[in-house]
């Protein structure tokens, strides 16, 4: 039982494409977990099915997790004791070998020869006699060619010879297999729903069932924290953990709940990456094999604690109404307890709304910075400087999403208006506004101290002699300036822009529009 031990949890991805933002929810909860109780959190490669592997899939991983700020204190790429972290390379040490030989030995594996048409073939026989999921099992084992049903002297032949065989694991017949979930409560599983999976492989690697057993047993992990999808393998890793002698130190399991489409309808997957409109991916990903790009919440501008934020609530409840969480404060707050069973419905403009929450929190000074470092800033923004920059900022920010809409839609700060909003033109340009605002262009002039609180008395003491509302003056004025309906404060705007900008633009859009 792990009351009593150092908490510790790993993360397990196998390096065959990019990191799925479920995958990074996994590794969030498993680091929040183990933060909370002062314990490891581990990296560990699980590519035990070398013919899946990408290249550039593990350093994405690992650069994912550093984007996100969920660092493993050991593990693939960290230090640790336990190492190596990689299953491939855990091979070659022969334990995975040892044990599966050590279960054929107790006469809970045996080996099997059978060949891909063979296997084909019980399967074929099996769904023409009425068998809706074929399996190789209790029932079946015995008409294939394996050490259960053939002569021992066979079997030695067979593996003197060097035919190729699997290891596969002997599922007892009737059996109830049960296990205790942090999440689910209580399953229980009858072993004839189980086949009697393949352990160890022809090529000579484990495959996963019985690596991460053993890699969980030799790195003292306490508690498996993973997605749903791996809930039906579970009773076959417990009986494992049993038939190895370790059931006393089995870790304690917490199966997530799904992520879903936005519409509820089917998991979340990679398949989905940009297909609905947005990323699933973290960072951008090119497929090495193709030149595919799918994209990644880093590159579309999300900050990577708004996309923390994100993840934390998508199964786990706090409890409270409070929505915006630093890391620190979800080590603080989080607990297996509070997860859900139920698949989280992802809403992207819900996500929207978290980037655009940690935006206005951000120093004016720090966003600048932001934008001075992106290669796609416009060279009229770069060349008004970080100050300048700083100030655009405090007026945009409460209005974006994103880092890149401030100065895109913030333009009128860094060049003079070119085109002019029709609607604003259509209702609010009438007749008499020309000669409004050739008079009012004569006010500007005469202010000395061009500050937006002397340009908004003014304004208020011209609408009173004029004996007209806002209406009739503040909408032109802002056409004037920024060629725009609506913005920040248009006070400020001017106060930024200084008086002679102002007045040029005003008079240059003056010849551009109406008359």
């Amino acid at each position: 039982m792990t009351e009593d031990r150092k908490v510790r949890v790993r993360f397990a991805p196998s390096p065959t494409g990019p990191l799925h933002m479920g995958g990074v929810r996994t590794a969030l909860y498993n680091y929040l977990f183990a933060k909370k109780q002062g314990g490891d959190f581990i990296l560990r490669i699980e590519d035990t099915d070398q013919t899946r592997y990408v290249e550039g899939a593990e350093d994405y991983i690992r650069e994912s997790l550093e984007w996100c700020g969920i660092l493993p204190n050991e593990g693939q790429g960290y230090c640790g004791d336990f190492g190596p972290y990689k299953q491939s390379e855990r091979k070659d040490l022969g334990f995975y070998r040892e044990y599966a030989e050590k279960l054929v030995a107790e006469d809970k594996a045996y080996y099997a020869f059978d060949t891909p048409e063979e296997l084909d073939k019980m399967r074929e026989d099996l769904k023409k006699a009425g068998v809706a999921a074929p399996q190789y099992n209790a029932i079946t084992r015995g008409r294939m060619k394996n050490s259960t049903s053939l002569p021992a002297d066979e079997v030695k032949e067979r593996i003197e010879n060097g035919d190729p065989y699997v290891i596969r694991i002997k599922i007892p017949r009737n059996e109830e297999i049960k296990f205790e979930d942090k999440i689910r409560g209580w399953v229980m599983v009858h072993s004839s729903n189980l086949d009697d999976k393949v352990l160890y492989k022809s090529d000579g690697m484990p495959t996963y069932h019985l690596a991460n057993i053993v890699d969980d047993h030799m790195m003292k992990i306490t508690h498996v924290i993973r997605g749903e999808e791996w809930l039906p393998s579970a009773p076959l890793h417990v009986l494992l953990y049993r038939y190895l002698g370790w059931e006393d130190e089995m870790p304690q399991f917490a199966h997530l709940p799904l992520l879903l489409k936005p519409d509820g309808n089917g998991k979340l997957s990679k398949r989905d990456g940009d297909r609905l409109g947005f990323p699933v991916f973290p960072l951008e990903w090119k497929d090495p094999s193709t030149g595919d790009i799918s994209s990644g919440y880093r590159e579309k501008g999300y900050f990577p604690e708004a996309f923390v934020n994100i993840l934390s609530l998508l199964g786990w409840n706090p409890g409270t109404n409070q929505e915006i969480f630093s890391l620190e404060e979800l080590v603080q707050e989080f607990s297996l307890e509070r997860v859900g069973k139920a698949g989280a419905k992802y809403d992207p403009e819900k996500a929207r709304w978290f980037n655009q929450q940690y935006l206005k929190e951000k120093d004016n000074s720090e966003i600048a910075e932001a934008l001075l470092e992106r290669e796609d800033l416009d060279e009229k923004a770069r060349a008004k400087g970080k100050d300048y920059l700083a100030a655009v900022c405090g007026m945009m920010k409460e209005r974006a999403v994103f880092l890149k809409d401030i100065p895109e839609e913030g333009y009128y700060f860094f060049e003079a208006p070119k085109s002019y909003d029709e609607k604003t033109v259509s209702k609010k340009w009438k007749a008499d506004t020309p000669a409004l605002m050739q008079e009012w262009i004569s006010v500007l002039e005469g202010i000395s101290d061009f500050k937006a609180a002397n340009i908004e008395s003014a304004i208020k003491s011209f609408m009173e002699e004029k004996g007209v509302g806002f209406g009739a003056i503040l909408p032109p004025f802002r056409l004037l300036l920024s060629g725009t309906g609506m913005g920040p404060s248009l006070f400020e705007i001017a106060e930024l822009l200084g008086k002679e900008e102002c007045l040029n633009r005003m008079k240059d859009s003056m010849q551009k529009l109406p008359s």
